[in-house]
């Protein structure tokens, strides 16, 4: 498997995950309060694994296809690197929302409702702008030669939602991720 198709395979699955955050936050405009927990684990598991594994694998692999001679190129990537940034950072305003709900602090659903779907909005935009801009350019630009050099270097981990050995607190997600396919 090639690191673009194994980054392509974690966007569907990370839109599988949007997808059920999606369906909540209709409940929650709807006025029915999904299951937070759930909730909070959805987020937590697109934040932590795209914290510690995706988001430095991407920008591992930009940084080395960066100055590449294709402007087009380069521009994309400065934009998902900066998106990166911003990602994290409205990941934690929904964290710190999740987490003040689940600890029963008053929190205005309305506000609630407004950051999470901030969060969708902007995790939905980034992986198109990968998708649709970015992997097809480093498809047409780089080398087999230069794919090769560039993947000893790269981090791997086994994603703890959807790989072979599913983490204990995620069991109830991905269940509940089965449930919502279907």
């Amino acid at each position: 498997m090639t690191v673009l198709n194994e980054l392509h395979q974690d966007h569907v699955n990370l839109n599988k995950l949007l997808a059920v955050l999606g369906n909540k936050l209709e409940q929650l405009k709807q006025g029915e309060m999904p299951n937070f927990v759930l909730l909070a684990d959805a987020v937590d598991y697109i934040t932590s694994y795209a914290d510690a594994y995706h988001h430095p694998l991407e920008d591992q692999m930009y940084a080395f296809f960066k100055d590449s001679g294709c402007p087009e190129l380069d521009e994309a990537i400065s934009q998902c690197v900066e998106e990166h940034k911003q990602l994290k950072k409205s990941s934690q305003d929904i964290i710190e929302a999740v987490d003040c709900i689940l600890s029963d602090a008053v929190v205005p659903m309305d506000q609630f409702i407004e950051k999470l779907e901030c969060f969708l909005d902007e995790q939905i935009e980034h992986l198109n702008l990968e998708e649709g801009t970015l992997f097809p350019l480093l498809d047409e630009v780089a080398t087999d030669e230069q794919w090769e050099a560039l993947k000893p270097e790269l981090p791997t981990m086994s994603d703890p939602l959807f790989g072979q050995q599913q983490r204990q607190r995620y069991i109830d997600l991905y269940s509940e991720l089965l449930r919502d396919m279907q």
